[in-house]
Formats: C-alpha cells, structure tokens, sequence
C-alpha cells in the first residue's frame, strides 16, 4: 500500500491527491469527486504518509494500521457508517486492526476519521492486500550505489615550509 501523495487539508472535507505545487500553495484533486482546488501554504496539511497512531508500544505508521484493518475487514469496507457508529462499535473493530493502541492519546474522532479514510482508500483501489514496505521500494539496491571515485585535495607541508596540495582518490567499494 502507497500513501505517497494523499492529502488530508484541515478545512477541506475528505482526502486529496497532490498533483502540482503553486506559487502560494499545492494544487489538489479531490478523491470523492476528481475536482481540482488550491490548498494555500497557510492551511493545515497533513501528508497519510507521515500520520502514525499512537500505541502503547510507540508509534504505527496509519499505512500499517489500514494493512490491519484490510485483513480484519477481508477486504471490505467497515459494516457501519463510521460517522454514525456508536463508541463502542469503533473501538472494538479498532482493537482487531491495532490491539495495542493507547486509549488515552487516541480520540474517538480520531478512530471515526481513520475509518472514514480507510472506507475511502478502499473504494478508490488504494489500499490491497499487498503489504510491502515502502521503504524498501524507494531505497536502491547496494549494488547499483557503489560509490564513484572522488577526488578531495590533501594539503601537506613541504621541506621549505609552503603548503602543497596534493590530489588524494577514493576507491570503489568492492561487492
């Protein structure tokens, strides 16, 4: 599951997709209706990615939690609207997806506004049973890094007391 680019903007109801940046803010696509608006640089915007909830552990990233809820759920959306769900309706099916999570850190508007986006990710084809780390996508292989040879000037003082400099030359890493 890829969260990259998935917006929440503080004012604006649902999730956004970043599709260009502005002079004084981010262009955005919304996920419900594809309308383009401007996001300015003063609004509060919060990149999926980097959410994480809180457990008594440390901290999940919200990309894990939806991993957990997509394996509780087998799939489908939650079996009740999450706006109109009762406490403890919530909180049960989030003890399934994250049984470790801290009761006094997390809101109860948080775990409605995680369902909400979970049931929206869901329906838009973002989120699947695939649960690669992201991490080791974006990281290149150590293979395909060997470091090129660098050059960085060596100053050493000659027999009559001026200064040389002298070019020193890196070796490639050996796999």
């Amino acid at each position: 599951m890829n969260l990259k680019g998935i917006l929440s903007v503080a004012t604006y109801p649902g999730l956004y997709k970043h599709v260009a940046q502005a002079k004084n803010g981010l262009i955005i696509e919304s996920l419900v209706d594809g309308k383009k608006c401007l996001a300015y640089a003063t609004s509060r915007i919060s990149a999926l990615e980097d959410i994480s909830i809180y457990t008594t552990d440390g901290d999940i990233k919200l990309s894990e939690v939806y991993q957990n809820m997509f394996k509780v759920l087998d799939g489908k959306p939650t079996p009740f609207n999450p706006k109109k769900a009762s406490t403890e309706e919530l909180t049960d099916l989030f003890t399934k997806s994250l049984a470790n999570w801290d009761k006094d850190r997390v809101y109860t508007s948080d775990i409605k506004r995680a369902f909400t986006w979970y049931n929206l990710l869901l329906e838009k084809g973002l989120i699947d049973a695939n649960s690669e780390d992201e991490n080791q996508e974006t990281e290149p292989k150590k293979e395909e890094t060997a470091k090129e040879e660098k050059t960085e000037p060596k100053k050493e003082e000659n027999s009559e007391g001026g200064i040389t400099v002298k070019k020193r030359t890196r070796k490639k890493k050996e796999e």
